[in-house]
């Protein structure tokens, strides 16, 4: 099976305008007979609202509700990834992790994927579907959904094709190359 596993941080998938785009991309690694496997961060600045909520609420928020908050913005943005994919007649689907499941060791906020279970989203890739599949999470020992840090959808997506022995892991982004901080931010930023 060629498998390619697709990341797309939240400024690839910051509108719908980019969600478009980002499902063309995808299309387009579906027509050249690839099994796709696509891994979502949530859409630019919904983690960061999201916690801002969470100190509105307490200053001393649950960690483990914590990640069951964060963990939502993923979420939207697979969802309206599948339901472009789909509006342009793919067969495919959003994933939270704890369908799949990813089991996390570790504490809330910031654990590391252990194991992924392959068996459904192999199903699913061998049966035509493209898996959106929601990054930067999983599910610990008890249940509980559990984050792996800010930056965790760039290891959810290693993590994939490292257990499904992708041909190729792709991770999109707005900068080309890197650089000594984000240059979004920082004018002075020098690419290496």
């Amino acid at each position: 099976m060629k498998i390619v596993v697709l990341k797309f941080g939240g400024t690839s998938v910051g509108t719908t305008e980019k969600i478009k785009k980002v499902a063309e991309i995808i299309a387009n690694y579906k027509k050249k007979k690839y099994k796709v496997i696509v891994i979502s961060s949530a859409m630019s600045g919904v983690t960061n609202e999201l916690i801002k909520k969470s100190f509105q609420i307490s200053e001393n928020f649950s960690e483990s509700e914590h990640d069951v908050l964060v963990s939502s913005g993923e979420q939207i943005a697979c969802s309206l990834i599948a339901g472009r994919l789909k509006h342009k007649g793919f067969k495919s689907r959003s994933w939270l992790s704890w369908q799949i499941p990813i089991i996390t060791v570790g504490k809330h906020k910031n654990s590391r994927i252990n194991q992924i279970n392959k068996n459904k989203i192999f199903k699913y890739l061998r049966d035509g579907g493209i898996p959106i599949i929601t990054g930067f999470q999983g599910i610990n020992n008890e249940n509980r959904v559990t984050t792996i840090g800010r930056g965790g959808s760039d290891a959810s997506a290693i993590m994939f094709a490292k257990f499904f022995k992708a041909e190729r892991c792709i991770i999109y982004t707005d900068v080309e190359g890197i650089y000594t901080t984000d240059p979004n931010k920082l004018k002075n930023a020098k690419k290496n």
